[in-house]
């Protein structure tokens, strides 16, 4: 009897529970406070690309617990932990985009108070160098995938101005093995990104491209990029925007690229 009670007393707490609640995250990007896009106006700043992965989202409840956000799957962007933003829509300064476009993070979380986000630019070690050719959405985008580097890349960011621009690939480098067998990676060059005042569904994750690009002379008239090599000086000032230390690819200090967007 006592067994009985017991069980019956669990069900009904169960029975009880509150469902989880659906929280979206909305991303934009902007340039020194201004919105900014594939085709922003005539001879204005633009971007030529922005697309990233993201992975371990959380975000803290009143108690101070980090809850991870359950994604949606939606068989385009999001599978498992891990998903794909893709801010560029292919038309203006964004030849090699696609049209299709993906802004918001989808996922589920236990009932309560949210405030604090945090999430890694990446994609996991053991995702990463796994065969392309059999991977799910979102990691069966080729255009992603850096083939000899054995890996993804992370992010594709691109801005341009009339006379000047600046394009940064990011992924892990100094990769040992080939894919499906890679066994470490020198810099991984995995970001983590903390923002502490974001409440759901009142803020906006702004990738900020005026802070990326501090240090960038985008008045010299020479293009320039960065693709992670350790010996691009070009990559010295947008990885010290990421947090990252250039040599090691390791976390170094708080990004500056990712921020909340002004209320």
């Amino acid at each position: 009897m006592r067994i009985y009670v017991c069980l019956s007393i669990i069900w009904l707490c169960a029975s009880c529970a509150e469902p989880p609640v659906t929280a979206v995250i909305e991303f934009a990007a902007e340039f020194s406070g201004e919105p900014l896009a594939c085709d922003t106006g005539a001879g204005g700043p633009a971007m030529t690309d922005l697309r990233f992965f993201v992975h371990a989202i959380e975000l803290q409840n009143a108690s101070g617990t980090w809850q991870s956000l359950q994604l949606t799957g939606d068989g385009s962007w999001q599978q498992g932990d891990l998903a794909m933003l893709d801010v560029e829509d292919g038309s203006g300064e964004c030849p090699n985009g696609t049209t299709e476009t993906n802004a918001v993070l989808t996922g589920t979380l236990p009932n309560g108070n949210y405030q604090g986000l945090r999430f890694v630019l990446g994609v996991p070690f053991d995702r990463n160098h796994a065969d392309p050719l059999t991977a799910l959405a979102p990691l069966d985008d080729s255009a992603m995938h850096w083939h000899w580097r054995s890996g993804y890349k992370f992010l594709r960011a691109g801005f341009t101005t009339a006379t000047d621009g600046f394009w940064i690939h990011l992924g892990s480098t100094g990769c040992e093995g080939t894919v499906g067998n890679i066994t470490a990676c020198r810099q991984p060059n995995r970001v983590r990104v903390d923002l502490a005042d974001f409440v759901p569904g009142e803020d906006t994750v702004v990738f900020d491209f005026s802070a990326l690009l501090q240090g960038t002379d985008l008045d010299d008239g020479d293009a320039s990029d960065c693709s992670s090599a350790p010996s691009e000086a070009s990559c010295r000032d947008p990885f010290a925007a990421f947090g990252l230390n250039f040599g090691t690819g390791q976390v170094l200090s708080a990004q500056r690229v990712f921020r909340l967007a002004d209320r």
